[in-house]
Parts: C-alpha cells; sequence; structure tokens
C-alpha cells in the first residue's frame, strides 16, 4: 500500500482538511499519516507520528519509516523549532530516494527576481530589498506610500502601509480584531522603530496600490490551481477575497471574508469583464511553466491578483501552501475534488516514478 505523510509543524494545524484526506485514503489504497518533522529520529530514520485508522476514524501513535509520498504543509515562524524543522525538511528534499508531492517555492524576493524575467512580468508591483531603515525613510515621496512586508511568509502577517504625511510618518497594519494606526512625528524614531521590525527578518518594500471596492473595502482573486491525476495543471476554483473597510489587506486571517467570484465579475462593464477574464486566463496558463521552468516540481498553487478601477492587473502573492477556505466558502461543491487531489496525484507520481529532482532544493522551504 502506498505511504502518504503529511508533514506539518504542530498536529493542531489544519486540523479538518488533514482528516477529509485521511477518510479517503484507504479507498485509494493508500495509508495515510501524519507527523512533526523534528519527529524523525536521525539515526534509525524512524518516525514517531499518528497513522490513520480507518476501521475508528481517528489518528493512531505508531512509530513508522519515512512515507513513499510527502506532503509538506509547514508554516514556519521566527522560533527555534520552525528553524530545527525547516533543516530537517531541507534535508529530506535533498534526498534523491524521498518524493514529495511538491517542493515548494523561494521567498517572495527571489520569487520575483525569477519572475522579472518572464512572460509573467508586466503583471508584477517593483519589488526591492528593505536594506536600511534611514534609505527607506529618504526614499518615500508624498502621495506615494510604500508596503513593506515579510519575503518569507503567509496570510497577510506583518503587512505594514507607510506613508510621508508632511514632516509625520503614517503607519497602519491591519490586524485581525483592527487596524493599528500610527504616526512618527520625528523621523528618528520612524528610524529606530523600522531597525528593530526588520533585525528580526527580511522584509521586501512595493508601491502601494489602491485595490480597493467603492465602499473602500480592499479585495483580491484567489486562483486556486493544482495538478489532475495525469500531471496536469488544473484550476479548481477562484473567488473574492474582501478585507475591512478601509483597511490594507483581504485576508482571511484578518477578518477578511469572501464572495463568488461570479458575483463580482458581474458588476463590471462587459468589454472589462471580457478584458479581466481574458487576462486572468494567460496568467494562469503562463505561471506553473514559468515557476517549473527554473525550479522543482510543485503541485498546488494559490494565486492572488489584485485589480485596479481602470483594469490593471497585478500579482501579489503565488502561494505554494494555499489555503482552501475561500474555494470551500464560494464553491463548496468543489469539496470532494480538493480533498482528494492530493491523493490522485500521488499515485500518478508512484506509478509514474517521477522522481524528479531539484539542484535548488534549499530555495524551496521559504513558505
Amino acid at each position: 500500500m502506498l505511504s502518504f505523510g503529511i508533514m506539518t509543524l504542530n498536529k493542531r494545524s489544519e486540523k479538518s482538511y488533514f482528516l477529509e484526506l485521511a477518510k479517503r485514503a484507504h479507498e485509494h489504497g493508500i495509508q495515510c499519516c501524519r507527523f512533526i518533522p523534528s519527529d524523525i529520529r536521525p539515526a534509525s530514520e524512524k518516525i514517531s507520528g499518528d497513522i490513520f485508522n480507518p476501521s475508528s476514524g481517528s489518528w493512531d501513535p505508531k512509530e513508522f519509516s519515512v512515507p513513499d509520498i510527502l506532503y509538506d504543509r509547514c508554516f514556519y515562524g521566527e522560533d527555534s523549532h520552525s528553524r530545527q524543522c525547516m533543516s530537517i525538511v531541507n534535508w529530506l528534499k535533498a534526498r534523491d530516494d524521498i518524493q514529495f508531492l511538491g517542493y515548494g517555492l523561494p521567498n517572495k524576493l527571489e520569487l520575483y527576481e525569477l519572475l522579472s524575467h518572464s512572460s509573467i512580468s508586466p503583471y508584477l508591483l517593483k519589488t526591492a530589498a528593505f536594506t536600511s531603515a534611514e534609505h527607506f525613510i529618504d526614499s518615500l515621496v508624498h502621495d506615494k506610500p510604500l508596503i513593506i512586508k515579510p519575503a518569507s511568509g503567509s496570510q497577510g502577517q506583518g503587512i505594514y502601509y507607510i506613508e510621508k504625511k508632511g514632516t509625520d510618518i503614517l503607519v497602519k497594519t491591519d490586524k485581525r480584531e483592527a487596524q493599528i494606526v500610527h504616526t512618527f512625528e520625528k523621523t528618528e524614531k520612524a528610524i529606530k522603530w523600522l531597525t528593530r521590525l526588520i533585525a528580526k527578518r527580511k522584509y521586501l518594500i512595493q508601491p502601494y496600490v489602491n485595490l480597493s471596492n467603492k465602499d473602500g473595502h480592499p479585495y483580491d482573486i484567489r486562483i486556486l490551481m493544482q495538478k489532475d491525476p495525469e500531471g496536469n495543471w488544473k484550476e479548481i476554483g477562484r473567488g473574492i477575497r474582501i478585507g475591512k473597510q478601509g483597511g490594507i489587506i483581504s485576508n482571511l486571517s484578518a477578518g477578511g471574508t469572501n464572495t463568488s467570484f461570479n458575483d463580482w465579475i458581474a458588476s463590471f462593464p462587459s468589454s472589462l469583464r471580457n478584458y479581466i477574464c481574458e487576462e486572468l486566463k494567460e496568467i494562469k496558463q503562463a505561471l506553473p511553466s514559468s515557476l517549473e521552468a527554473k525550479l522543482p516540481p510543485l503541485f498546488e498553487m494559490g494565486i492572488d491578483l489584485g485589480v485596479e478601477k481602470d483594469g490593471s492587473i497585478w500579482i501579489l502573492d503565488v502561494n505554494s501552501k494555499p489555503g482552501r477556505k475561500t474555494i470551500l466558502n464560494t464553491l463548496p461543491e468543489k469539496k470532494e475534488e480538493l480533498y482528494t487531489a492530493p491523493l490522485l496525484y500521488a499515485k500518478h507520481l508512484a506509478s509514474s516514478k517521477q522522481y524528479e529532482r531539484g539542484h535548488n532544493y534549499a530555495k524551496t522551504v521559504s513558505n
């Protein structure tokens, strides 16, 4: 029986998703297990994790060898356990005898550099590394606010809107509870705060683009793509994420909501509607091949896109470990497809023995 291992940093993460996957695994001839990378014993390479019991419908603690196919759903933070697990996943991805469902993406700065030399480049916001607080403050121009965000990360965390207002520096960030706004009246204090912020992790800089609807709610389009049982890319679905009024991000983790893509696109004039749909079609066809031409194979990706009032389209993020809430909320009929796709693609990898290796595997664990 094919063994399918789900890797996560803690057993509370994505519990319902993993349970739905595991419930379906047995009928596809797959034994499903889950584990934390730090639970691998280096000497024996045995893992103390859980194996799903289809009879009881629950996870049983067991010891087992490294599974045939690994599904990496690790979301790393800045803590020591994250760093430990990242090193272990790096080690696993470097091995020729272990197969991952997908090998992930590099951080946002490296991804921008890669895509800026592809056919996707016109859809990218100009992106630069945050190198120093002094240089950043000097680059601020009236009426041209900037966004800074972590080079690695997800769920909209750590994103700041920064604007020069007269002699003051205005900073905003969205939290689930409320938006936090602070004004630095002295440049020195803004520089001190930014210096402390970037000491913890690498940040990038982008221009702020107003991607809000007529009521002042930020929104974006989430397109979820996965490989089908033959290994071909397929769109699973798309939906709209809408943030809080006056906010800067639309992520569900920051209190955003969903609406269907069809309802949203229907509000545009027919000419603009057709243009947007054709542009989205172009992006979803070109992006996977642009990535896999330079990187190890992927299994899935969430593409987040913003649309300005004039129809300009921007790729805001590409995530190799996307969530599924937007699709489940707006297209509930896709539920079965979402829960079986990883299993069917795992069978494809096993049967075709596509043990492709990437020479730049070390770049692929930042997401």
